[in-house]
């Protein structure tokens, strides 16, 4: 079996436990939109990833399906609730639940979604069940804490690589990190190798969210699945902004300033504009890099934890294709 098929066959068979889980109920104004996130599709990375680590570490795909659902249920929770604060029009390609619906249903809707991914592990026994919601609350509580650092940083005008860095793991890189370590939780491995399982988790989350800010400016509008120049149009703080601020020209650097100080009524001369400062001063070239040292970081972790040579291939080839991808 290709990796590929391999990936779609995970993929499958969550999509399946996911439908037989999450059936339609009242108040349908409650769960409408509930079906409808979960039924946008996306990649279903997280899933996969507690699912596939649960198998590397001798355990079944099935037993970990419940653990897989909180996740990816978690994940699209936050998804509901960035999407109103950033005020977004898109998600995946579609209108955004708020906007399908309204501010009152979104919020409302997130917070159901919230404890239903908490209910999801109480098919687990006691003991485990213990460690994995200790493992899920601190990652929650990590991700709030990532996506105030996010808002925060929209209204300074100092913020540092490092900052941004803590902020990403936060809000992206911790909860791919879980996912993985969860898989280790439910397959019983030993704590040594869920430890490292999900450092590279962490290290190759950092590395997928340094992607996407690369693909918010500069991805394919019709394969990104988001408004292209998103981050831009919000004056986000981004990697790409940073370097280009560190690297940029004392000309560029003061017209990078005033454009983020700036969200006019049509953002597209904006946008464009920003793009050729991000090029020009290399912040591209240097985003591009700092994708592939957390990405390395990643397969370092994985060195250290006693999988089949296999296994590692599959997980290296894995990372590998995601840092390839356009959407």
């Amino acid at each position: 079996m290709s990796e590929t098929q391999f990936i779609d066959a995970y993929r499958d068979g969550f999509v399946a436990h996911l439908k037989a889980r999450t059936l339609m109920k009242d108040p349908q104004n409650l769960y409408a939109p509930i079906q409808y996130i979960l039924g946008l599709g996306g990649k279903r990375l997280r899933p996969i990833l507690t699912l596939m680590t649960t198998e590397l570490f001798g355990g079944k795909a099935e037993d970990a399906m419940d653990a897989a659902l909180a996740v990816e249920m978690f994940h699209n929770f936050s998804l509901v609730h960035d999407d109103i604060m950033d005020d977004a029009p898109l998600r995946r390609g579609k209108v955004t639940v708020h906007e399908k619906w309204d501010m009152n249903t979104g919020i409302l809707s997130g917070d159901a979604m919230l404890i239903l991914s908490y209910q999801f592990f109480e098919s687990y026994p006691a003991e485990m069940y213990k460690e994995l919601t200790s493992l899920f609350s601190k990652t929650a509580i990590e991700v709030c804490e990532g996506q105030q650092y996010d808002v925060d940083f929209e209204t300074r005008d100092d913020v540092a690589i490092p900052e941004y860095l803590k902020m990403i793991e936060y809000k992206t890189s911790v909860l791919v990190a879980a996912a993985m370590k969860i898989g280790a939780i439910v397959a019983a491995a030993p704590k040594k190798e869920a430890e490292a399982i999900y450092e590279f988790g962490r290290n190759l989350g950092i590395a997928f969210q340094l992607q996407d800010d690369y693909l918010d400016a500069f991805g394919d509008p019709e394969t990104f699945g988001k408004q292209v120049g998103g981050d831009i149009r919000e004056n986000k703080k981004t990697f790409l902004y940073l370097k280009a601020l560190e690297k940029a020209t004392k000309q560029d650097r003061e017209s990078l300033l005033h454009l983020y100080s700036i969200k006019p009524e049509d953002s597209t001369a904006k946008v464009e504009a920003v793009k050729a400062i991000f090029m020009e001063s290399d912040a591209v070239g240097e985003t591009k890099e700092a994708i592939s040292a957390f990405t390395q970081k990643a397969f370092d972790e994985l060195e250290k934890i006693d999988l089949r040579k296999e296994s590692k291939a599959l997980l290296k080839k894995f990372g590998e294709g995601l840092m390839q991808r356009t959407v």
